[in-house]
């Protein structure tokens, strides 16, 4: 696996404890996402370096920069049709389009003056934007927010097909931290996050990031 992995408890200690934050594995040009799938959709990205074969360009697909909150989501691998853990690399250019380009799930969260302008708004955008309660490894919620970006449309193939940096099946990683997750939670690795800032305070700004 190629991911830099640390320990768990060393990095809680450096974590904001709350507000909204993208905590991420990235580098000076690109960034780590990460999608659960059943098998063989997760084979066929892979082994073509892109997404395809069963995977659908017809519906809404979500990517969640945070190790933990995947984990929430899929149970460590353990749900029905979540059973391949991926990590898949991007350019931070393209991660910061969607987050500018991205609207609210909700009304509520969108800032918008009318639910008629969000409507308007979420039917223009091909990209979804969810802050969620981050998770601990047991999946107790937090008071952190961690965020999950629904893509469709075009941006969705830029990120399937035309400017991913690659792909990492991280099963076999996910399984076995899963059976560190009794006890004192000492022997528990993730992947080494940090709080991620786009380069253009203009996107931060649209999503509300906490500083």
């Amino acid at each position: 696996m190629t991911l830099s992995i640390q320990s768990y408890l060393n990095q809680q200690t450096r974590w904001p404890t709350s507000g909204k934050h993208i905590l991420a594995q990235f580098d000076d040009t690109s960034i780590i996402v990460y999608q659960a799938y059943r098998p063989a959709i997760a084979q066929y990205a892979v082994e073509n370096k892109r997404f395809g074969g069963e995977f659908s360009f017809n519906r809404m697909s979500w990517i969640k920069p945070n190790f933990l909150w995947m984990m929430y989501r899929s149970g460590w691998a353990a749900k029905e049709s979540q059973e391949r853990i991926l990590a898949v690399r991007i350019p931070r250019t393209l991660f910061d389009d969607l987050l500018l380009t991205s609207v609210a799930s909700s009304f509520g969260a969108s800032g918008l003056t009318t639910h008629e302008e969000w409507q308007a708004a979420v039917e223009r955008s091909e990209v979804r934007l969810q802050w969620d309660p981050d998770h601990s490894p047991r999946g107790g919620p937090l008071a952190r927010r961690a965020v999950q970006l629904g893509l469709r449309g075009e941006m969705l193939r830029r990120y399937a097909e035309t400017e991913l940096l690659g792909i990492e099946d991280i099963t076999d990683f996910v399984i076995t931290q899963r059976q560190h997750l009794s006890g004192d939670l000492s022997d528990l690795q993730t992947p080494t996050e940090y709080v991620y800032q786009p380069s253009n305070p203009a996107v931060a700004a649209a999503v509300n990031l906490d500083p």
